[in-house]
C-alpha cells in the first residue's frame, strides 16, 4: 500500500491544482489487513462491542465481507459509543470510540489523506503529521521569539473546535483535492455517522467523527484553508513588521512585531474564522506584550510581564546566565495539578491490586513518559519537583497497604536505591542559539 501510496503523493507533488480522481480502490482486502495491524490491543469496543481480539478471529472473513459491502455502497459506519473522561479543571470530556471495522476503514482513509495532502500543507503546522511532533513546534516558537523583533503574541483559543467543522466547507475543502466519489461518500458517511450514549444514537450535523483516527488529518485539512493558507497569502504579505505563527492541531499562537497590527490580525481572525462557522473563546483569547523589551515596560508600570500557555507549557520572560533575554517555559501549572492527582489516584487503586514488583515497572514507564514530554530546556525545576511529589506519593501508598507501616522514610530510601525510579532529565534541547 505505501508504495502505491508514494506515487499519489508524487502526482500531487507535481501540480497542486491536480485533483485525485481513483483512490478508493486501494481500501482492499490486503490493504485494509495491513491497516489492521497498526491498530493497538487491549482498547475498548465500540458501539458493537466488538474488540480488535475478537475481530482478529476471522480477520480475512471480515475484511472480505467488508470490502464487499463498500464495493456496492452497503457499508455504513456504526454510530460511535460515547464515554467520558476527567478534565483537569473537573468537568468531562466526551471520548467517542468508534467499532473495530470503522477503525480500519478510518486508517486507510488517513494515510491516503495523508499522501495527498501532506505535500500541500504549510511548514508552521505540527500537529499530527508524520515526521513532526509538539516539541519540534515549541523549538520553532523559540527560534521566532529569540531571533525576529517579536514584542506581541496573539493567544488564541477556538471554542470546540472538532465539535464544530462545518461538513459543507469540509467537503469543499476536500474537493480541492479529490474526485473520487466513493471515497468523498465514504469520508462524508463518517461525518455524519454520529454517536451512542446511553443506548440511544444521536445524529451529528457538524464536527469530526468522535474518536476517529481520520479526525486528525480532517482537521489539520480544515484549517489549512480556513487559517493557514489565509495567514501565509493575505495576513503576512500586508503586514509591516514581523508577523509569525506556529500551530499544533487548533492550538497556535501568532507572534506579532507591532501592537496595531497585533490588534487588526485579532479582528480579522475573528472575521475569518466566522466564516468557516469557527469562533475564538472569548475568556481565553487575548493579546499581551511578550518580548526582550516587556519585562522593562512591565517594570515600568509597576505590573509582572504576562505570560502564555502552549502545548502544556507556561512560556515567560527569562534571562540566561550571561543576563540575555531568553525564552523560559515551565510546566502548566494545571497539568501538573492534574497528572499528580492522576498519579495518586492510580496508585490508591494498584497497591493493593499486585505486588510492587509487577507495578513498578509501570510506574517507571509513567515518570520516563513525563519527563519525555515536559523535559525541555529550562523546565528542569518543574519535572524535578512532580519526581519528588510523586516519590511522596509512592511512600504514602505503600504504606498504607496494610494497618502496620512497611516504612518510615530512611528505610524507604534505601528501598529506593535497590529498586530506583528514572531521574529527571532534559531530553529536548531548544536553547541551541548562539548567546546562551
Amino acid at each position: 500500500m505505501q508504495t502505491k501510496l508514494n506515487l499519489i503523493t508524487e502526482i500531487a507533488k507535481r501540480d497542486n491544482n491536480v485533483k485525485i480522481n481513483n483512490a478508493a480502490y486501494l481500501l482492499n482486502a490486503e490493504n485494509l489487513k495491513e491497516c489492521f495491524t497498526m491498530l493497538k490491543r487491549g482498547k475498548a469496543a465500540g458501539s458493537d462491542g466488538v474488540r480488535v481480539e475478537d475481530y482478529e478471529k476471522n480477520l480475512e472473513e471480515n475484511l472480505e465481507n467488508l470490502v464487499e459491502r463498500m464495493k456496492r455502497q452497503a457499508y455504513k459506519p456504526q454510530p460511535v459509543r460515547r464515554t467520558y473522561i476527567p478534565k483537569a479543571n473537573g468537568g468531562m470530556r466526551p471520548l467517542g470510540i468508534p467499532s473495530i471495522e470503522d477503525k480500519v476503514v478510518q486508517t486507510g482513509i488517513a494515510r491516503i489523506l495523508e499522501a495527498i495532502y501532506e505535500v500541500d500543507f504549510v511548514d508552521f503546522s505540527y500537529g499530527f503529521r508524520p515526521h513532526r511532533n509538539c516539541h519540534q513546534a515549541l523549538d520553532r516558537l523559540d527560534k521566532i521569539i529569540m531571533t525576529k523583533p517579536i514584542n506581541h503574541i496573539i493567544d488564541a483559543d477556538i471554542k470546540g473546535f472538532f465539535d464544530n467543522v462545518n461538513h459543507d466547507w469540509m467537503k469543499k475543502f476536500l474537493e480541492h483535492r479529490i474526485s473520487d466519489p466513493n471515497l468523498l461518500r465514504l469520508i462524508a458517511r463518517f461525518l455524519k455517522n454520529g454517536y451512542m450514549e446511553e443506548s440511544r444514537i444521536y445524529d451529528t450535523d457538524k464536527g469530526t467523527p468522535q474518536g476517529g483516527i481520520v479526525s486528525p488529518i480532517l482537521a489539520n485539512i480544515y484549517l489549512h484553508y480556513a487559517l493557514d493558507l489565509w495567514m501565509e497569502r493575505a495576513v503576512k504579505p500586508e503586514c509591516r513588521g514581523a508577523v509569525e505563527i506556529v500551530r499544533y492541531a487548533d492550538d497556535f499562537v501568532i507572534c506579532v512585531q507591532y501592537k496595531d497590527e497585533a490588534e487588526k490580525i485579532l479582528e480579522a481572525l475573528k472575521e475569518r474564522l466566522g466564516k468557516f462557522n469557527l469562533e475564538l473563546a472569548e475568556d481565553k483569547t487575548r493579546i499581551i506584550e511578550f518580548g526582550r523589551f516587556a519585562k522593562v515596560n512591565a517594570s515600568s508600570r509597576g505590573v509582572k510581564p504576562a505570560t502564555f500557555n502552549f502545548l502544556g507549557f507556561t512560556h515567560f520572560i527569562d534571562k540566561s546566565r550571561k543576563g540575555n533575554f531568553k525564552l523560559g517555559r515551565k510546566t502548566d501549572r494545571k497539568k501538573m495539578t492534574a497528572k499528580l492527582k492522576e498519579m495518586n489516584l492510580w496508585l490508591k487503586r494498584i497497591r493493593n491490586q499486585f505486588p510492587a514488583k509487577i507495578w513498578w515497572k509501570i510506574l517507571k514507564a509513567k515518570l520516563s513518559g513525563h519527563f519525555q514530554y515536559y523535559g525541555v530546556s529550562g523546565n528542569f525545576r518543574s519535572i524535578s519537583i512532580f519526581y519528588h511529589l510523586t516519590i511522596r506519593l509512592v511512600f504514602k501508598w505503600l504504606n498504607r497497604r496494610s494497618q502496620k507501616k512497611s516504612f518510615n522514610w530512611e528505610t524507604f530510601k534505601k528501598y529506593l536505591k535497590r529498586h530506583e525510579l528514572p531521574s529527571p532529565r532534559i531530553h529536548h534541547d531548544f536553547y541551541t542559539l548562539f548567546g546562551y
